[in-house]
């Protein structure tokens, strides 16, 4: 189903409108470039610590860079603070040499800083998450000022997707600042240094984040003066602005998208997600333990029907962690809405023994109209099988300080999550979030999955050296996930970005944690 033929209206857009705030210029000045870059489920307003980013990285890649970064289309990986790379033929080693560049407060950037940057993303004592993430690098070297090596304990296809994120620190800014210190430190939110096309210039505590040109950029200087991060309180506030002049582009749902497609105005960008969608089971409570009842929400839960009445068809359901044709086997079970099923698989485990009907706290960080309503009948299609869930919606840095928390989660909390994790474009991204090598506060499995099989097969995928029989592997994941089902897999959707057709090379790609991808923010420009 198309944008055009979507019937569902929206009408809190109407009613909604922007943030009351003082900005330093309006969306039609030429030299300035307003969006709401993270609004969104990509976005992550009011971190600016890339180390402790679980989203937002569309933003913060404007300033901060790594050392490869995935082209717009998230169909290969190019060159960013590295002009090129080589793994040597055991793989063990990966040898990176480095572009020319100043850090913005004019200090010169060298190898000194790549290896300052791992070694501290490395540490789960700074706060990072990507502690785990990185646990197959033994050493970082810097032979000379352009050279980085970076030795593995074994081969690791997923890492050169994980540097993909990790945005490289300025080690003469930061090297004095304790590991333990840098989460709550101030230094990101008011003096930060990158070198990217875009420096930090100020920010207005929950109104508005401002960058300026970089002159000596690399690339060139770029094109406009000014780029503006507003801040909104959701995606309905957000397009009122956008409809008013107020700023450029920002993320929209669907029916918002729907009703701007025939603007001549506004260009709407949509693109698949990247990004599957679960109903999380925490795997430290009993509640989850008989795989019948995982299965049970499943079968309960008419997948279909919400794709095709609140994603107006623009979702494809997903039996385990991947859609992509090429890592599912054909033979998997398909889940098909059953609740006759799903009624008798919770009689066979025990249900009414195990919790019955009392109430189960289901926790997300979702909070636009449409996550509403998709956990309003998904609440209504589990409780007439006789589970009974109560959403409770938190913003990002509450929930990921939930769901993070060191030691036996409070049961009170999240017994349940709706969420997210990227799919792609390298099937390794979901292994953070699933393996038990990864388990908070070093990873992201915060689910607490264990689930020997498939940590298993998580391994012997990133361990396949041959890229045709990665492929199977990958598919073994598949099957794994399929059949003990550590998270109930929903769907991946797509996403929609709107922006003004007074933006000239404009890119926007709605990436999983919203990136990083290459846009080249330095070609961004206004028609006068």
């Amino acid at each position: 189903m198309t944008l055009k033929t979507m019937t569902r209206s929206l009408a809190l857009a109407a009613l909604l409108g922007a943030t009351a705030l003082t900005l330093p210029a309006m969306a039609q000045d030429p030299s300035t470039i307003t969006g709401g870059f993270d609004v969104g489920p990509g976005g992550f307003q009011g971190n600016f610590n890339p180390l402790a980013a679980t989203s937002g990285l569309t933003w913060l890649s404007v300033y901060y860079e790594p050392l490869v970064i995935y082209n717009a289309e998230l169909t290969q990986l190019e060159g960013a603070l590295a002009s090129e790379w080589s793994m040597s033929e055991d793989q063990r080693e990966i040898t990176f040499t480095l572009v020319e560049e100043t850090w913005h407060d004019g200090e010169a950037f060298t190898s000194a800083d790549v290896k300052f940057t791992l070694e501290l993303a490395k540490n789960a004592a700074a706060g990072s998450v990507f502690a785990a993430r990185l646990g197959s690098i033994t050493s970082v070297e810097a032979p000379d000022d352009r050279t980085v090596v970076v030795k593995l304990s074994n081969p690791d296809t997923g890492l050169l997707s994980t540097l993909a994120q990790v945005m490289i620190l300025p080690e003469h800014a930061l090297k004095d600042i304790a590991p333990e210190e840098l989460a709550t430190s101030t230094w990101w939110a008011t003096t930060p240094i990158g070198t990217g096309p875009y420096k930090f210039t100020q920010y207005v505590t929950d109104q508005y984040v401002e960058l300026a040109a970089d002159e000596d950029y690399r690339n060139g200087r770029p094109l406009t003066d000014r780029l503006i991060n507003r801040y909104f309180d959701n995606s309905a506030a957000a397009v009122a602005a956008l409809r008013a002049g107020e700023i450029d582009f920002t993320y929209v749902e669907p029916d918002d998208a729907a009703t701007l497609a025939d603007n001549a105005d506004y260009r709407v960008i949509e693109g698949a997600s990247f990004v599957v969608n679960y109903v999380g089971f925490n795997h430290m409570f009993g509640l989850w333990d008989d795989v019948r009842v995982r299965k049970a929400f499943m079968h309960a839960i008419d997948r279909q029907a919400i794709i095709e009445s609140l994603y107006g068809g623009a979702a494809e359901a997903a039996n385990c962690g991947y859609v992509a044709d090429q890592l599912v086997p054909a033979d998997i079970d398909q889940y098909e809405y059953d609740p006759e099923k799903a009624r008798a698989l919770l009689a066979e485990a025990g249900w009414s023994e195990i919790n019955g009907d009392k109430p189960i706290t289901w926790l997300t960080y979702y909070n636009t109209p449409l996550a509403a309503n998709v956990m309003a009948a998904t609440q209504a299609m589990l409780s007439q099988v006789g589970i009974n869930v109560v959403p409770r919606v938190v913003d990002t840095p509450t929930y990921n300080g939930i769901v993070y928390k060191e030691g036996t989660p409070d049961w009170n909390e999240f017994p349940l999550v709706y969420a997210g994790l990227q799919n792609g474009p390298n099937p390794a991204g979901i292994n953070v979030g699933l393996n038990e090598s990864q388990l908070p506060p070093n990873g992201a499995n915060i689910m607490r999955v264990q689930i020997r099989m498939l940590s298993a097969a998580f391994d012997a995928a990133l361990g396949e050296t041959d890229p045709v029989a990665a492929e199977a592997r990958w598919q073994d994941v598949c099957r794994v996930m399929n059949a003990e089902l550590p998270w109930a897999t929903m769907w991946v959707a797509n996403r929609y970005g709107v922006a003004s057709n007074d933006l000239v090379d404009f890119v926007w790609t709605p990436a999983p944690a919203g990136g990083p991808f290459a846009s080249h923010p330095e070609k961004w420009s206004k028609s006068e």
